[in-house]
Order: C-alpha cells, then structure tokens, then sequence
C-alpha cells in the first residue's frame, strides 16, 4: 500500500493572508500594520488579515466587533474582489505553466499534481520552490506550499508552516506529524463533531487508530468512521481534477442598516449586476439565468429568478431583469434589505449556441462599451474606470448605507 502512495505528488499552495496582502502591495504605506480586510460595525465580518493583526487573535470570519476589541489599531479597507479575481488569474497562469492538472480551490488556493513531472517528493520540493519564487518575482506576494502523496497530506503541509512555508509530508511522517495534531484537523470534523469525539476521549488525530472501531461508529455512524479512520492513517485517493466548470457566479452584500431608500436599493442592484456581468466577460460565459437574493431585517429571505431568450453578459439586462424580480415578485411592504445578491445560472460559453437571427445593436453597442470598459480597467487598475451612477456621494459619517460583508473568509 505505500508504494500506491508513493507514486503520486501532489503539491498544494495557498496564499498567505490573500486580500490583506494584495492590498499592502498595492498601498505600501500598510507594510508592517494590523490590516483588516471586512467591514466594520455590529454587522461586519473579518474576510481575512494580516499576520499582524492575527498576533492581536483576530480571525476570518470573525465578527468586526470583536475585532475592533481585539485590535482597536487596525487598518480597515472594505476589500476590493474584482481586483483579487485578476490576482488570482493571474497566480492561475503561472500555476499552469508547471502542471496540465490544476484544480482551484478557492480564489487563494489550488491543488496541482506532479505525478510524473516530478521524480518524487523531494524533485515536487523543488517546483513549489520555483512556484513560489515566480509568484514572489511576477506578483510580489507569498504563498506557502506543501507537497505530499495526496490532497489530504498535501493541504495540511500548506498550513504547518505559514507565512511562505514549504513543506514536505512523506506517508512515512504520518505517526510523528499528524496523529499528534488535534482531531479537528481531519476533513470532516466540525464543531459538532470534534465535541462528541472530545467528550468519548477522542482528542487527537492517532485517537481515531486506537479507538474501538464498533465504539466509533455508534457515535458518527460507519461512513464517517470509515472517512476518519482512512484520513489518520494518511490515506486519500481522490484525484487532482483539473477542470471545474463553473455552475453559477453570484455576488451578495449584508449592510450594516437595512436598506430602506429606493436609490440605494437600485445602487446596489447595479453594483451586484454589475460585478457579476463583469466575472461572466472575464470568465467569456454568458448566463441564461438570472436570481435574486432579498433578505429583509428580520431574516425573511426571498429567492426569485428568470429564465432569459438569450443568454448575457451584461449588466444592463441583468439589472433590468433584477429590477423586474423585485418590483414584481417580492413584496418588501415596509421592511428593509439587510442583505441583496445577484446571481446567474445556465452558464454557456460566450459566442456558442443559436445565434439570434437579428442581433439588437443597441445591445452590441452596449458589449462593445463594456468590453472596452473591462480593458481600461485591466490596463490601468480596477478603481481607474466605473459608473457615474455608482460614485459613491459623500455623507456624513452616520449618512447612507454602509455595507457589513461583502467578501468571502479566506485564511
């Protein structure tokens, strides 16, 4: 069974501390700050942060009050997640320029393998060193790497030695590098779980081994004792896929006051519409459905979509139809919106399919400005170009409305 193993290298990056540091890239003045990437207010959740901020013990996904507590010093920028898709892109490029076998992850992470492109473990050691400095040199940020002879091993090397870690996880390691570890670390094992394993004495990863396995599956049941026991020897043989064809893009927004003003509703369904129609070009997919997410102040949530004739990628007909959702399909009465997300479905590749037989050239003319847009913006920085009506006025510091979450936590 080892040498099964042993054929295989898999290397796992991730980035360290991803939207803070692309933010100090960008703002020099933020080297060496607890910088904070989320929103603030009785709402707000930390997306992620810089390591300096994590010695004050703030987290992702942690609320922005308790941050604020912990960290009362810190820098808070809103996040930027056009600006982080191209980053990503970009890290994306270079990964596969080492391996035709890429699978992301997320927007910061990403599994390749090196099974015969690298001899074995140590020749894997050697590419995530080059990785890492191609990164380091193209896009001046770090990741942390970790190579093994499989995903499971591999991600959790990634996490051993963070910030711009590498590091090396043979199966031989597996009794002296992961039975010691908590047994939350094993996929799988959430709170709930890693509750009920704690209360029975199951404490770390080598417990699953030693424990009674008839013991184990009257408490988690046999799939998941299978699942764990597997794991804690080291054990995984799912493969590295390359291709993960997007089922839908959707972008939502929790604000710290409900929204109550019909402008600012409108505004935001155009920055949602706006920012999906953008990933769709970016992506070179047009959607043919299109949902709409309204969660009101007391967590009422209505979910509403339409079917279009034509498949799009702009945000013009995106909001049109958003608006149509909303004005027709759900009734607010009096309520606010304390969260709104646009979303789209039934993804096609841009220029495939039945073409219509009269193309509407108020909607070519549209494309074309779009296209054109997303090129500005490319060439001289996502904040160089956007909508007049989405230029934010000023206000007073209690004036408007101030959005709580807008970014996925990240590590």
């Amino acid at each position: 069974m080892q040498a099964r193993f042993l054929s295989r290298v898999v290397l796992h990056l991730d980035m360290d501390a991803f939207y803070a540091a692309v933010e100090v890239r960008e703002d020099p003045s933020l080297i060496g700050k607890p910088l904070i990437i989320g929103h603030r207010g009785r709402r707000g959740v930390v997306s992620t942060c810089s390591y300096e901020a994590r010695k004050f013990g703030v987290h992702s996904a942690m609320p922005s009050v308790t941050a604020e507590r912990l960290c009362p010093g810190a820098v808070w920028r809103p996040g930027q997640m056009g600006l982080y898709s191209e980053v990503s892109r970009a890290i994306r490029r270079i990964l596969d320029t080492f391996s035709p076998l890429v699978e992301p992850l997320s927007i910061d992470e990403a599994f390749l393998d090196l099974t015969g492109i690298a001899k074995d473990l140590d020749g894997g050691s050697a590419i995530a060193a080059e990785i890492k400095r191609r990164i380091r040199s193209d896009e001046r940020l770090v990741g942390s790497a970790g190579v093994a002879p499989n995903k499971f091993l591999a991600k959790l090397a990634s996490d051993l030695e963070k910030p711009d870690g590498l590091v090396v996880f043979p199966i031989e390691d597996v009794p002296t590098r992961l039975w010691p570890l908590p047994v939350e670390r094993l996929w799988g094992v959430g709170p709930k779980t890693g509750e009920r394993l704690r209360q029975r004495g199951i404490v770390k990863v080598g417990d699953i081994l030693r424990a009674p396995v008839d013991r184990l599956i009257s408490e988690i049941g046999e799939s998941m004792t299978r699942h764990l026991r597997a794991l804690a020897r080291g054990d995984d043989d799912r493969p590295v896929v390359s291709s993960r064809e997007a089922k839908s893009i959707s972008e939502e927004r929790t604000y710290g006051d409900d929204l109550t003003n019909p402008d600012d509703i409108d505004r935001a369904l155009l920055a949602r519409s706006e920012g999906v129609a953008r990933e769709l070009r970016h992506e070179k997919l047009r959607a043919r459905t299109i949902h709409l997410k309204i969660r009101t102040g007391d967590f009422t949530t209505w979910t509403r979509s339409f079917t279009l004739d034509d498949p799009t990628d702009l945000a013009e007909v995106i909001v049109r139809e958003s608006r149509r959702l909303l004005r027709d399909r759900i009734d607010l009465g009096r309520k606010g919106i304390r969260l709104l997300g646009i979303g789209v479905s039934g993804l096609l590749a841009a220029g495939s399919g039945q073409a219509a037989l009269f193309a509407d050239p108020s909607e070519e003319r549209t494309r074309r400005l779009a296209e054109a847009s997303d090129a500005v913006r490319k060439k001289f920085g996502e904040r160089s170009l956007g909508r007049a009506r989405l230029v934010a006025e000023p206000k007073g510091e209690d004036d408007g409305p101030a959005e709580a979450s807008s970014l996925p936590a990240i590590d």
